[in-house]
């Protein structure tokens, strides 16, 4: 039986080690707090351990974790680099969280030196799609024999797989996806502020927008379903958000490139953060944005 750590067991990370463990992958599961891997073991089936030098004798290591630093640390420096040394040659360690993708290289480059491969593999879905096993999960890997390693264990999580190239790849593209998403959320608020601002109906601008070309995930779901009844209940943290738009931004300045929409987003994103708060739904952020549009006008 294929035995497979996971390491960070909160909203996202529960209902993936559950699908591990319906799949028939022998997982043991390691949180920072104390006492909450025995818990969510205790409700799976399967084991846990306080240290992570527990994690030794895994094939695999998941990580599901707040950003890249987290995982660095984790992964190579915490508690004396107890798992690094725990770990045998010829583990795979995977990163599913949403992270920087030039640190996941750094975080990779540490692991390789003692014989352990970093994989990048963060996904797209939200809890249900946890839940149900159907996430799409973005996988960073240079090589075609550790891909052919980890797809069962990723198979177990997720319904689509999408094989990016090396390490990073993954990561990059999750920043890619979430700034698109995030610049469209940004769009979409002043397009509905300057309509109601004008007389427009902002329920009936969003139908209009769901059967034109300004129609997209955003319009769909997040406004039709959130922003216009003001349920603001996706499940998606706007700190998470934030965090994501701010790498892919972040990694447009690390490699010199010029794109002041992404820019514009990360500010964007962070002042709404300061505001609302990181554990506010993410689609609250149109509160933020709709404040900002009117404030001229209000003074």
């Amino acid at each position: 039986m294929t035995r497979v750590g996971f390491i960070g067991i909160g909203t996202m990370g529960t209902p993936m080690a559950a699908n591990l463990v319906r799949k028939g992958f022998a997982v043991t599961l390691h949180d920072v707090a104390s006492g909450r891997a025995a818990q969510v073991a205790q409700e799976l089936g399967c084991a846990a351990t306080e240290s992570l030098a527990g994690l030794g004798d895994c094939e695999f290591v998941v990580t599901m974790l707040p950003d890249g630093k987290v995982v660095q640390d984790v992964l190579t420096r915490a508690d004396g680099q107890a798992l690094l040394k725990a770990l045998k040659p010829g583990a795979v360690c995977i990163d599913m969280s949403s992270a920087e993708p030039l640190l996941t290289r750094e975080t990779g480059a540490v692991l390789a030196e003692h014989g352990i491969t970093l994989v990048d593999a963060p996904v797209s879905g939200a809890r249900t799609r946890a839940e149900a096993g159907t996430l799409a999960i973005m996988i960073g890997c240079g090589s075609a024999e550790v891909l052919e390693k980890v797809t069962p264990v990723l198979s177990a999580m997720g319904g689509k797989l999408f094989v990016l190239g090396g390490l990073g790849n993954g990561h990059a593209m999750k920043a890619i996806n979430n700034i698109i998403a995030g610049s469209t959320m940004i769009a979409v608020a002043e397009g509905l502020t300057l309509g109601e601002q004008f007389g427009l109906d902002p329920k009936t601008m969003v139908d209009v927008l769901n059967d034109s070309t300004g129609r997209s995930f955003v319009t769909e779901l997040v406004a039709k379903e959130h922003v216009i009844p003001r349920r603001f209940a996706t499940g998606f943290a706007l700190g998470l958000i934030a965090k994501d738009v701010r790498i892919a931004a972040d990694l447009g300045d690390d490699i010199g490139l010029d794109l002041p929409l992404f820019r514009q987003a990360r500010e964007r994103f962070a002042a709404a953060r300061e505001q609302l708060g990181a554990s506010a739904d993410s689609s609250k952020a149109f509160v933020a944005f709709e404040a900002a549009a009117t404030a001229k006008t209000e003074q």
